[in-house]
């Protein structure tokens, strides 16, 4: 496996002829202000066959205004009436990213938990179960659970005009704060200046995974936009630890933690990480670690491994011996990231031998990082084919741009229940790069085309483009998240 970056664990990286860690102080943000967000995003919804949770989402789709709208006023609100939880939560570390911030969740946890600690994560979107959203000291929650919670929290609401998002963050507060557990990982939903999980009033550690253009509408158009979102969840006097981002990018990220008085901690500052042969290199203060490579797939994971790995060993209120952040990178399980599917429905219409595998890999920066791994020979002399299906409101020329040159061959498909980009327009759109392209009518009329088309070799399939269609190709090959 090539490494991530190349050469030996320097002290410190340099971006644009600058040490990152001794950038002065800047008299002036440069660039627009913060923007104050307004509009809505997409209606998030889920279905569930436990009636008593399906009879609360249903509550919850008449009470909501119809969409996602960022801002904190009505969080705040909600949470007053059902007294505060988030003032009652164990020691949190708050995530946040355009990219990996779920897997830097997913290695946080494995990390807590092999210390022996129990560990609340709230993440999202789900994928197959809207309980996969809510753990409770290392287990989903129930059902039973999950309805009386959602009753509870609208039962509260009643003349508040909530989002969905809202209305389950308040309840994944309520559950975590009569829940013991040592420790709490939150990941922020969209954004984080003005997302719902900013509600609570202070975290342990901070941390902004990769950084890259998604939601512009809401973010901004350019990545310094997208950094002052995602610095928003920096706290007076906690750690705020992040990737090595473009000197302006890493400017602005810089300016936001200043000003809320967080001690913002770069990587290649403060702490590093390189993906070297068959280990992870990691090195701070307190020494250096070598851990074996994440099985998570993908050189980008390994960054990921690292960032959770700078988290842990930035904050002194969980005790964590060497052996459990050892196994960090070995525990963490994420779904539908670089997932090989297992035999199942959906891997039965390949011939035997075929490889398939599932992302949710859904913006320019995610589809760049699966190009990579493709590059690298992951998938052997095996001919790709890339099963897309990809949402209206994202940059289908970005999410393919990767692939050309690549000899994939794609083939479109739409994302059920979600409006995406015609199968046909994305074959058109992939044809302009001079890649192969098919449009199908869904997943397994793709697969049986996959099917028939292959001689020989066994190929390698990747169903990616979508989280929505992840968990669609999840439930179909029968392997729901546990």
């Amino acid at each position: 496996m090539r490494s991530v970056v190349e050469g030996p664990l320097a002290p410190l990286r340099e971006r644009n002829g600058k040490n990152l860690a001794s950038l002065g102080p800047s008299t002036a943000f440069g660039g627009p202000p913060p923007r104050e967000i307004s509009g809505r995003i997409k209606v998030d919804f889920a279905r569930s066959s436990h009636p008593g949770v399906q009879a609360q989402l249903d509550r919850l789709a008449r009470l909501g205004p119809g969409a996602d709208i960022l801002g904190l006023e009505r969080i705040r609100a909600l949470l007053a009436r059902i007294a505060n939880p988030e003032a009652a939560l164990p020691p949190v570390f708050h995530v946040a990213g355009t990219n990996g911030k779920g897997s830097t969740c997913a290695f946080l946890r494995a990390g807590i938990e092999a210390a022996g600690h129990t560990v609340h994560v709230y993440t999202s979107p789900h994928l197959v179960r809207f309980n996969e959203r809510i753990r409770l000291a290392g287990r989903l929650i129930d059902d039973d659970a999950l309805a009386t919670l959602l009753s509870e929290v609208l039962d509260a609401a009643d003349g508040l005009t909530i989002s969905f998002f809202e209305a389950t963050t308040a309840a994944a507060f309520l559950a975590f704060a009569r829940t013991p557990a040592d420790a709490c990982v939150i990941e922020v939903g969209l954004g984080g200046r003005l997302d719902a999980t900013n509600a609570i009033p202070a975290s342990l550690v901070g941390g902004i995974a990769q950084l890259g253009l998604d939601h512009q509408q809401f973010l901004g158009g350019t990545i310094e936009e997208v950094a002052v979102e995602k610095a928003g969840i920096a706290r007076q006097g906690v750690p705020l630890l992040t990737q090595l981002y473009a000197r302006r990018a890493a400017d602005r990220v810089r300016d936001i933690a200043r000003e809320a008085g967080a001690t913002w901690l770069p990587r290649g500052g403060a702490w590093d990480a390189i993906a070297n042969n068959d280990r992870l290199l990691y090195r701070d203060a307190q020494g250096e670690i070598a851990l074996p490579l994440p099985r998570l797939p993908g050189n980008h994971q390994a960054m990921n491994a690292g960032l959770a790995l700078a988290m842990l060993r930035h904050q002194d209120r969980i005790d964590l011996p060497p052996a459990s952040l050892r196994a960090l990178t070995g525990w963490a399980e994420w779904p539908a990231r670089l997932q090989r599917l297992a035999p199942g429905p959906l891997a039965a219409l390949l011939p035997e031998g075929a490889q398939l595998w599932l992302d949710g890999a859904h913006n320019p920066a995610a589809a760049r990082s699966i190009a990579a791994w493709l590059d690298s020979g992951a998938l052997g002399s095996s001919v790709v084919h890339l099963v897309m299906g990809i949402l209206a409101n994202k940059d289908l020329p970005g999410i393919l741009r990767p692939f050309g040159g690549s000899g994939a061959m794609i083939h479109a498909v739409p994302v059920p229940g979600h409006a995406h980009h015609a199968p046909e327009a994305i074959a058109a759109e992939a044809r302009k790069l001079g890649l192969s392209a098919l449009p199908s009518e869904n997943v397994e009329t793709a697969l049986a085309a996959i099917a028939r088309l292959s001689s020989g070799k066994p190929p390698a399939v990747l169903i990616m483009g979508s989280l929505y269609l992840a968990g669609e190709v999840l439930s179909a090959n029968g392997q729901a998240p546990e």
